[in-house]
């Protein structure tokens, strides 16, 4: 730690430095430069917190208060020093870093303090200075005027005007060929036909384009390519990351909700509404609960949430802060945690607000209904049974519902017959001593196991067995006449079983148990746990103890038996603390039609009773445990939820149930450390961006998702200028390979300042005005002229406008991994273009030491059909990367990745040329053409038309004909699938 902090602090300092010296050129280069190439690491222990003693060594005002131990630096005075004696290793208690720097770097820093320790920069953080929001980015958001006469698209005339001042022509148009393959590469992510090329080339109509622009706009694959673009400013994958790196089988929905939301060109203030809180702001629109998947997307520390959850809840929120805050406003608001913004006027108040708003919600699988009339039936039935357990007399007493407690008394059956199971063998695996009892009962004696088995075997006279009766009873031997051996009388059924063993049998048959109720329910622990599958749950009965009850368990179908048929009945009691039965009885009954709703002994009374005699409160008691039933048996019914990975109030975890019934406190952090709280923060966001409020005024009262959708209105809001100058900037970014702010994820005073400000709030305000219409801010970039320019660089474009952010000309860029793949799919004809569902894993794996799997990338097969999808299908697995995808820089989605990065190495190059991936589908690109034209010259014309888009010219021909003879057609494959021309949009 000290190590890491010195080197955050000599970043800092010896950028000081290097300021102080800067007349001296040859000293920086020479002295300076190499220790900052040295020792400038990243540091994010620093911006948690862990700052050594109380000490900050990255301001001027840091260093002169000093830590624990005084000041770090006295000003011409290195010999009293600490910093020194510290970089020195002259005091044995004292020495950072641990490996002692050199001599000459300690002279350059001796030299610094003993001329006075001048910090060149401002002694205070920007955001506490009074021009603190005098920033591009948060001054409000007004249309400029569009330079010159408007007469074409007001994109060319912002670019166009820069270039006029500077005596620069912009570049003429593209060819055609390279026009449809760069907007289909652009809007699809994938490679046009060789047919649709020249289709397009030989459409002489005016409006060829711009219909080419709306034609693949409205191709469902423009959603596929620009959700790739959104996973990746999200930072979403299909495994949690960390150390505990575990699949998550259904964060896919969370992918096809982005995919069928930007197809449907849904307005981007709902699409920010609905990843935030869909379930406040459309709670009936159920199918769109895969939204809140934004809220999981990103990773989670399941080693970390199960030994430190204090510390995992706090790091979790603060992903969640941090991917908000860039990918809506590109704000750095994370950099806020342990202290006021160094830079931005982000307060670190603001900070926990924004902590504040996702204090009510943790990761896991949450349940929905896909269907919006199943949905509401769900609810309908949910909110009765909730009445009912309350027993809310004003619903419950609603005509509709007390006409179907009339109607469940008028169709009730007789009573059915009971007869006694008579136990002719009955066994405990745990130790207990069974007796049975003259009324066919069991009673459990002894010293109480800590866990039972009991098995019952019987018989019974009927022919037909329609129900199986369990009946806990008393004893005056149990704890409180029991009917459970816990010390309070409790008792909990882990499972009831059922078997049938008829005669002559060599193996019992399972019967499966399709309902179970009980006279009584323990809150959390129902009969239906007793027939779930499930060890961990039981059925319980506190605190109505001391008396009896009973439980009916009725199998799938009728049982057919004979008197010498076994039925045999196994009651598991594994929960611990000695809650097992100690007395029961079964019984059987052959009653068909059976009304199975075990009522109590009160229940019965009140139904002796003409309904005209009976109290309000006999009424509403019966009511309450017949619309409860009512109410399960509906639910039930119900079709199986879905479940998408996301964040909610509710989610299911490998912890069990995560549930918050209200948000958590969230105190601000002094120094960002959790054992330092101070005064509790409501939630809100940024202060600074008057008139939106910086906190939220909701009431005390208020659900969990008030919260969220606080702030989503907060973001959505018409007046913030982070959020639509965010998005057009982004969109921007994907067009031409660079945001006219090149920092997308930062528009703070760190990022990059924008090369064409008026463009890019014109733009921001054109989309807000639009709807919110991405679709329309495609059309509006891809129409400009500056969009369609010609690539091909010109000498003067080097010398004045190296990096091309005058966009004089269009930028080349290469593949990104998607596309590529994608591509190669393509042409080789391979290429499955079935849509949504789970995600193709591309690998095979096998156990890992821990719970993380080995990934096997290598031993995939390549000829499975799941192997040939779109990649936005792919599972990605978030610390495992597919080295295919690894080499074409394909982003680690443990980090935001608002920008793809660019490399082009060796090593790139032989992956490319020597990849499975690559020579299985050289292969078939050359089986398919070998199908497709029997000469080889033109097999080999078609292979270059599938993947140039083009006719090769005759050398090209001659060359490749010549290495197809020698190596085989699938050499040409592999050659032109590894070429510029291929890999490479102009």
């Amino acid at each position: 730690m000290k190590d890491i902090l010195v080197s955050c602090f000599l970043l800092s300092l010896l950028t000081s430095v290097s300021s102080s010296f800067a007349d001296d050129n040859a000293f920086f280069r020479e002295s300076v430069e190499p220790i900052l190439n040295e020792h400038c690491y990243e540091c994010h222990s620093h911006s948690a917190g862990l700052m050594e003693g109380g000490l900050t060594l990255d301001w001027q005002s840091g260093w002169k208060k000093g830590g624990t131990q005084g000041p770090a630096i006295m000003p011409g005075q290195p010999e009293q020093s600490l910093l020194i004696k510290a970089v020195q290793h002259t005091d044995p208690e004292l020495q950072m870093p641990d490996t002692k720097l050199s001599e000459q770097e300690i002279a350059i820093l001796v030299r610094w303090v003993k001329e006075g320790a001048v910090d060149p920069r401002n002694t205070k953080p920007t955001s506490e200075t009074a021009n603190a929001t005098d920033w591009w980015s948060l001054k409000p958001l007004q249309r400029p005027e569009v330079p010159g006469v408007q007469t074409g698209n007001p994109i060319d005339a912002f670019i166009q005007a820069p270039l006029k001042e500077k005596g620069i022509s912009a570049s003429p148009a593209a060819d055609r060929r390279t026009l449809i393959r760069r907007l289909t590469f652009d809007l699809h992510g994938l490679l046009p036909d060789i047919a649709e090329v020249e289709a397009f080339e030989n459409d002489t109509a005016p409006d060829a384009y711009a219909r080419l622009v709306d034609r693949l706009l409205e191709s469902p694959h423009y959603g596929e390519r620009w959700t790739r673009h959104w996973l990746d400013t999200v930072h979403f994958a299909d495994s949690h990351g960390f150390e505990h790196d575990v699949f998550r089988p259904h964060a896919w929905r969370y992918r096809d909700y982005v995919i069928n939301r930007l197809n449907a060109d849904v307005p981007w203030s709902q699409f920010i509404r609905e990843q935030l809180a869909v379930d406040y702001f459309f709670p009936e629109r159920s199918e769109l609960m895969p939204a809140l998947g934004f809220l999981g997307a990103g990773p989670y520390d399941q080693s970390a949430a199960a030994t430190a959850p204090k510390s995992f809840e706090y790091l979790d929120r603060d992903d969640l802060v941090t991917q908000t805050m860039g990918a809506f406003v590109s704000t750095t608001a994370n950099c806020a945690r342990c202290h006021t913004h160094k830079f931005d006027p982000i307060t670190q108040a603001d900070y926990f607000a924004l902590q504040a708003v996702f204090a009510g919600v943790g990761k896991g699988d949450v349940s929905f209904d896909a269907d919006p009339q199943v949905a509401a039936k769900r609810e309908h039935w949910k909110a009765l049974k909730t009445a009912a357990l309350t027993q809310n007399s004003e619903v419950l007493f609603l005509p509709e519902n007390q006409k179907l407690v009339t109607e469940w008394e008028q169709t009730r059956r007789p009573q059915p017959r009971w007869e006694t199971l008579q136990p002719d063998v009955f066994v405990s695996t745990h130790g207990a001593k069974l007796k049975r009892l003259p009324d066919g009962s069991i009673l459990s004696e002894g010293k109480p196991t800590d866990q039972e088995t009991v098995v019952v075997t019987g018989n019974t006279n009927l022919s037909t067995v329609n129900a199986i009766r369990l009946d806990v009873l008393t004893d005056d031997s149990l704890p409180h006449k029991g009917p459970g051996r816990a010390h309070n009388g409790n008792l909990h059924l882990s499972e009831f079983e059922l078997q049938l063993f008829p005669p002559n049998a060599s193996a019992g048959t399972v019967i499966p148990i399709r309902r179970a109720t009980a006279d009584f329910n323990q809150d959390g622990w129902t009969i239906e746990h007793a027939i779930d599958g499930n060890l961990k749950t039981a059925w319980g009965i506190y605190p109505k103890v001391s008396v009896g009850h009973f439980a009916i368990f009725e199998p799938e179908l009728a049982l057919k038996v004979d008197p010498d048929t076994r039925i045999v009945v196994t009651l598991k009691q594994l929960h611990g603390g000695a809650h097992t039965i100690g007395r029961f009885k079964l019984s059987v009954t052959d009653s068909a039609n059976l009304d199975v709703l075990a009522l109590p002994a009160e229940a019965e009374t009140v139904l002796s009773l003409p309904e005209s005699q009976r109290t309000s409160a006999q009424q509403l008691s019966l009511s309450s445990l017949v619309l409860k039933y009512r109410a399960e048996q509906e639910i039930k019914q119900l079709p199986p939820q879905d479940k998408v990975y996301a964040a909610a109030a509710e989610a299911v975890n490998e912890r069990g149930m995560v549930r918050y019934s209200q948000p958590r406190e969230i105190h601000l952090l002094a120094r960002g450390d959790l054992e330092k709280p101070r005064e509790i923060v409501p939630p809100g966001a940024l202060t600074a961006l008057s008139p939106l409020p910086g906190r939220f005024d909701l009431p005390q009262s208020h659900p969990e998702a008030a919260r969220r959708a606080a702030l989503a209105d907060w973001l959505a809001d018409s007046r913030n200028p982070l959020t639509w100058r965010s998005i057009a900037n982004r969109v921007w970014h994907y067009h031409f390979g660079k945001g006219l702010c090149d920092t997308p994820n930062d528009f703070g005073r760190m990022g990059g300042t924008p090369t064409h400000p008026e463009l890019l709030d014109w733009l921001a305000c054109e989309f807000r005005d639009h709807n919110g219409s991405l679709k329309h801010l495609h059309r509006l970039i891809c129409n400009s002229s500056t969009y369609r320019q010609s690539s091909a660089s010109r000498s003067e474009l080097v010398k004045h406008d190296p990096e091309n952010r005058l966009l004089a000309r269009m930028s080349i860029r290469r593949l990104d991994a998607d596309s590529y793949r994608d591509a190669v799919l393509l042409v080789s004809g391979e290429l499955d273009l079935k849509q949504g569902g789970p995600g193709d894993s591309h690998f095979t794996t096998t156990p890992g030491p821990q719970v993380t799997p080995v990934l096997h990338y290598d031993q995939f097969d390549l000829n499975r059909p799941d192997a040939h999808r779109r990649s936005i299908y792919r599972v990605v697995w978030r610390g495992i990367p597919d080295p295919l995808m690894d080499a074409l820089d394909f982003p680690d989605l443990g980090l935001l990745s608002p920008t793809r990065g660019f490399s082009a190495s060796p090593l790139q190059s032989l992956v490319l040329l020597n990849s499975r991936f690559v020579l299985h589908f050289a292969q078939k690109m050359a089986e398919r053409a070998a199908k497709s034209e029997s000469n080889l010259s033109d097999q080999i014309r078609q292979v270059i038309r599938w993947t140039w888009l083009r006719d090769p010219t005759p050398d090209e021909l001659n060359q490749m004909t010549v290495l197809a003879q020698q190596h085989g057609l699938e050499s040409v494959c592999r050659l032109v699938l590894n070429s510029n021309e291929f890999l490479f949009v102009e």
